[in-house]
């Protein structure tokens, strides 16, 4: 089974979503309106294509992929800049330069905000309330 990637951006005060070189985009308020929208969009657009393009074709997956300026914006209600720099080691300032857009985050601070957000999973997890 193949996987086809959804590219999540925030776009303002929703998401909005599309997968590359296929033509089709949605939005929604959240993560789960997205998901149902983008769904029905490829079950309306395999409807109308008899030969559709190649990447819906078959059995595939969807993966949904946001950039780090959408989880920051997306999440902003759970996690402030303060939390997310103790788990992620990432200067608060340098978090607000990613959320607005102003800098993009190289490889290596995305993968310490990937890995706080894992670190912070497992112990969350981990947690039996009594």
């Amino acid at each position: 089974m193949k996987t086809v990637e959804v590219i999540v951006e925030y776009a303002g005060k929703n998401l909005s979503a599309y997968i590359e070189g296929v033509p089709i985009m949605t939005v929604g308020n959240d993560l789960n309106e997205v998901e149902h929208n983008i769904r029905e969009a490829i079950d309306l657009y395999l409807e109308d294509n008899p030969n559709p393009c190649e990447q819906l074709t078959g059995e595939y997956e969807l993966k949904f992929r946001i950039d780090t300026a959408t989880f920051i914006n997306y999440y902003s209600d759970i996690f402030t800049k303060a939390a997310l720099s103790r788990i992620t080691g990432i200067n608060e300032r340098q978090l607000w330069h990613y959320a607005a857009g102003t800098h993009k985050p190289r490889k290596k601070q995305t993968e310490k905000i990937k890995n706080g957000i894992k670190t912070l999973t497992k112990e969350l997890e981990s947690i039996s309330l009594a």
